[in-house]
Formats: structure tokens, sequence, C-alpha cells
């Protein structure tokens, strides 16, 4: 049974974990429960030489870890996932504690965390190239070729605050399982959690070296731009992920970024179903995913009957202290992103929308909120709100949406709720984005899968096949006989 959550837990100062070891630093930065206030843990801020040494090592473990057998590999990231698991309670609650995430859903993150990891294992065994047929033509006849996938070396991976552990587990784990080495940078707003995970891996059996973490956002274009990596995985937004893109010149990079949720609710759909899963995955959270519900389209036939569903689903979501095990939503990162999301959504008020619910800000929470009259050059329409709100836009003909959606800078994931297997099968043909989920929201993940976007938001796949697909080079062999 796990443990309660601890409003007094604190983590003291953590040190940088380069080739094997924690490393002490001359500076740290304090990281503060933004529900509270109070210091939470601290955390090194990371020099250019600490990032050298990290580069130095990853570079050095290289070859230890493209020789290591793929079960040797599975089985380090197995006897990792249980250390996770055994520290669920004190990872979730560290998590909870440094970034106002409900603690039920911090627990949830980190245990799911130790079954990527363990996802990460099985696609360790599983890495292989192809038969190409080479009596295809006159000049292959009598000739045999395969593709086989060869690590690509070192990996830089940078983490945002709104999931620190799972994605750390995406891109440490399938790093590893690869047979790559890691350099792994957390947010500075949520670098605590993460920290303790990957102490998961220091009894897990890894050559030292092979799994390094620095800290600090002043570090990161040192670590992208530098020639001992080799390639990029980056979660986080849109603007730095183009900075990125921009100045790593030929390096292969993955790009996890933003997106504007977009759902529909179609007239032969399960409302009740549909109106509970909008609500919540509107702001569970509190509305940081990039994939969180923003925009609902809901067909003009059922709109009435939707709205007053989805009030009544956001009116019994439970806001609150992120400790209290009854509380779903906790609070934003800072109270900075709080004041953020409010004025976004009190500028839209002021031009035309219409309030359906919301409140008050207190500090870094915020209530949930719903606007119906929207326009769709506000904002809270096109652009990321990040955020604990959604906006509900009635609809006649779906088609101009897709097309509509298609042609915006964003292309993450799209719900849709129908029982039309003609208009779900439409919805993936036309809408150009990553992914479409029907009879859930745009939301939903489930970590085997291949997730990313299109355009703007993003390039690349994770997912544990996909990802290693990604930190994976195809190279040919060709036998003449």
């Amino acid at each position: 049974m796990q443990a309660a959550p601890d409003a007094g837990l604190t983590v003291g100062k953590l040190g940088a974990y380069i080739d094997g070891e924690r490393r002490k630093s001359s500076e740290y930065q304090d990281v503060r429960d933004p529900f509270r206030g109070d210091v939470v843990g601290s955390v090194p801020v990371s020099t250019m030489t600490d990032c050298d040494h990290a580069l130095d090592a990853a570079r050095k473990a290289r070859g230890a870890m493209a020789s290591m057998p793929g079960y040797e590999r599975a089985a380090i990231l197995r006897r990792a996932a249980d250390a996770a698991s055994a520290r669920a309670t004190e990872i979730a609650n560290t998590m909870s504690r440094e970034s106002g995430k409900a603690y039920r859903d911090a627990l949830m993150e980190t245990l799911r965390s130790a079954d990527t990891l363990r996802l990460c294992a099985e696609e360790a065994v599983r890495i292989e190239g192809e038969h190409v047929p080479m009596d295809a033509t006159a000049i292959g006849a009598g000739k045999m070729a395969m593709t086989m996938r060869f690590p690509v070396g070192v990996v830089a991976g940078i983490t945002p605050f709104n999931a620190p552990v799972n994605l750390a587990a995406h891109k440490v784990g399938s790093a590893i399982a690869a047979g790559n080495t890691i350099v792994l940078k957390p947010s500075p707003k949520a670098p605590l959690a993460a920290s303790l995970f990957i102490d998961a891996f220091l009894d897990a059996g890894l050559p030292a070296g092979a799994v390094n973490m620095i800290y600090g956002d002043s570090i990161a274009p040192a670590l992208v731009r530098d020639s001992r990596v080799d390639f990029v995985s980056f979660t986080g937004s849109i603007p730095v992920g183009k900075i990125i893109r921009d100045s790593i010149g030929m390096k292969r990079l993955a790009l996890e970024l933003g997106g504007v949720g977009p759902t529909f609710v179609h007239a032969d759909a399960n409302l009740r179903a549909a109106a509970q899963a909008c609500a919540r995955n509107a702001v569970l959270l509190a509305g940081q995913s990039c994939i969180s519900v923003q925009n609902v389209y809901v067909h003009r036939e059922v709109h009435s009957t939707f709205v007053e569903l989805v009030c009544e689903e956001m009116d019994a979501i439970r806001f609150g202290d992120p400790l209290d095990p009854a509380t779903e939503v906790g609070t934003l990162i800072d109270e900075h992103a709080a004041v953020r999301v409010a004025d976004v959504i009190d500028k839209s008020v002021a031009a035309g929308a219409k309030r359906l619910r919301g409140g008050e800000r207190k500090g870094a929470q915020l209530p949930g909120t719903i606007l119906s009259s929207v326009d769709a050059s506000m904002p809270i329409v096109c652009e990321e709100i990040f955020g604990p709100a959604m906006t509900i836009q009635p609809y006649d003909d779906i088609e101009p949406i897709f097309h509509a959606i298609s042609e915006s800078p964003f292309g993450l994931q799209c719900g849709i709720f129908t029982n039309s297997l003609d208009l779900a099968l439409s919805a993936y043909r036309k809408v150009r984005t990553g992914g479409v989920i029907v009879n859930g929201t745009s939301r939903w993940r489930s970590d085997q899968m291949p997730y990313g976007g299109v355009k703007e938001s993003g390039m690349g796949r994770e997912g544990p096949k996909y990802a290693i697909r990604d930190m994976t080079e195809e190279r040919l062999f060709v036998l003449n006989a």
C-alpha cells in the first residue's frame, strides 16, 4: 500500500549525475512548491564545464553501450523499472510538491514511467532490419543484401515540467534500449522528481557515463549544438523547438511541441461520455499538456445539451491542495503561468466570449474555465493556452473545420466522438495531424503508441519502438556471391 503524501517532504541539495556519480556544485537553484511557497529542494546550476564532462562521459561510454547485447540492455531497463516502482511514493510526492500536480496524477505518472521502461526493455530485443530482394534488377541478381540498425551514439534529451518523470523515461529508456548513451537536461521548473527517477539507474548495471544529468537552461544551447551529440530529443514549446532545429545543423532530432487540442462531438455521439472526457481532459494537470482539450467543436443539433453536460462535469471536478488525495487538479507550475492564462481568458471575455464556467485566480491555482461565443482569431482558440481552459464552438458542416485544422500551424492530435465509421475514417484521412483518436479526446495517449505531431507541432515520434527507430541509423550490407 502506498504511503500518504507528506507536505513537509524536502529532498535537500541534489547533485548533477555525471560519469556514474553525483557531483556537487558551487551554485544551486531552489525549487519551490507553487501551492505552499516553501523550498522543496535544490539542484545545481550546471556550468559549461559540467556539460563538457557529461558529454565526454557519454562519448566514452558509447562503445560499451553499442556492444552490449539487447538482452542485457533489456535486463538493465527492467531493474531500473523495478527500482522506480519501489520509490514511487517518494518520487510522486516530490513531483506533486515541486510542480503543483495532483498527487494522484503524480503517483500514476511515476508508476507509468516504470511501465515505459519495461516497454523499452521489450523493444531492446526487437530492433531489426530487413532483407533487400536484389534479384529485382539484372545488376542485383545473384547478390544478397540486408539492412541492420545501429545506435546513433550520444543523445541529448531535454524534458519539460508537465510530465517530468515519464518523459524522462521515454528519452532515457529509448536511448538505452537502442544502445546509445544520453545526457538529460530536465526543466528547471521541475527537476527534482526527474533526478530521483534517474537514481533508479544507479544500481541497474549501466556502464558509467551511459546516463548523465545536468541542470539549467543556460547550458541547453551548447548541449544541443555540441559536435559530440548525435541526436537531439526535445519536448517543449514551439519557439524553443524552432531554435533547436535551426541551430544544430545536420544532426538528427525529434521534436514534440505544442497544439490546440481540437476535439469533435458529432450529433450521433454518446454526449455524456464525451462531456465527461472533454471537461476532465481540459483541466487535468491544470491543462498543462500539449494535447489537452482546448477547442471542442460540437454539432449544432446537440450543442445545448452538450454544454449543459460539460458544465455539470466541470462543477464536479475537485480543485485544491495537490497533496490532498481527493484533489483531482492542483496548481499550474507557478503563479506567473496562472497570471498568463488568466490574462488570455480575461481578454477573450472582453472581446466578446461568454464565460460559462471559471472564476478568480488564487496564486498559482486557476479554476476550470469554459468559454463559448468565441471567435477563431482569439488567442484562446488559435494559440496554445497551456492552462485549464476550453472553448465550445458549434458547427453545422464538419468538413470546413477539418480543412481549417489541416491548414493551421498545429497538428499534434485530434479527437472525435462519433458512432459513424465513415466520419471517423474521413477525419483520419483529411485532418493533417499526428493522430486521430476516435471516441476519445485529443489528450488520449498510451506509451507504446507512436506519439508526435506534424507541421509546427513537431517531427519524429515517441513511443519506445518508434523512438528507437529514430535513435538508430540504418546500414546496408551487400554480399557479392
